[in-house]
């Protein structure tokens, strides 16, 4: 199989205006076989051994990283390896436990809520459908396709805040409402690529495509990027920037 080359840097951004949307997908395609080759061992980067661990850690990762749910799921998991154990905690044991990861008292809260609820309503099992999972306490679209994705196979995309920066600096949509990204950016690619895609998308915005400063010097697709130059253009300054793994 021939693979894509990496296109040559730019001198300036790429003018995407009057872009029709049959090049708007190639673009996009192209741009995404261009990060896969950046990040062929992207992944979901939550430790997990199952649907129910997964779906914990998602709901624990809110407004943190994942290497600090990382850090207390093995403790965690220990005390309550189920959905019934979980229901059953005393919350001032699960707090302690999941204090490094901020808001604890509010994760403790929807913790309680979402064991409680799976025992109740689903036998303790993790449900395997979005329809479900979203009635779920503390359960959104965003962590609903996480599991789906990674624990059920089910293609989802997942719309977190890298996601939503990336495809809008990358010009695949000017939309805010994560839902209505998901369906905008969904359509561009067949849905067995989605969770990859959210992989991939996700590596790229926690080691190049950055909030702050972007390495846009370094970028493999700078040259298919309409917001090249928002950042770091030079390009060992712009190496000087990437980094080899999630924000700590």
């Amino acid at each position: 199989m021939t693979t894509p080359s990496a296109p040559r840097p730019p001198r300036r951004a790429l003018d995407v205006s009057g872009e029709s949307a049959l090049a708007l997908k190639r673009r996009a395609r192209r741009t995404y076989r261009l990060l896969a080759q950046r990040y062929p061992d992207a992944h979901c980067e939550l430790d997990f051994a199952d649907p129910y661990q997964l779906l914990v850690a998602t709901v624990l990762s809110a407004q943190t990283t994942d290497v600090r749910v990382n850090g207390v799921t093995p403790t965690l998991f220990a005390r309550y390896p189920d959905a019934r154990a979980l229901a059953g905690a005393a919350r001032e044991d699960l707090e302690a436990v999941i204090q490094p990861t901020g808001f604890f008292r509010a994760k403790s809260e929807s913790l309680l809520r979402l064991g409680a609820a799976l025992v109740e309503r689903f036998d303790g099992e993790v449900p395997g459908r979005l329809g479900d999972l979203v009635t779920l306490p503390g359960v959104g679209r965003k962590t609903a396709n996480v599991v789906l994705g990674n624990a059920f196979g089910v293609p989802g995309i997942t719309v977190d805040t890298h996601f939503g920066r990336l495809v809008r600096r990358l010009g695949w949509t000017d939309l805010e409402d994560p839902v209505k990204v998901e369906h905008e950016v969904g359509a561009l690619f067949p849905p067995r690529e989605w969770t990859q895609l959210s992989h991939v998308l996700i590596f790229h915005g926690r080691r190049t495509c950055h909030a702050r400063r972007p390495a846009c010097g370094a970028c493999p697709v700078a040259a298919l990027c309409p917001s090249y130059g928002v950042g770091e253009t030079e390009p060992e300054a712009a190496r000087a920037l990437l980094r080899t793994g999630p924000p700590r």
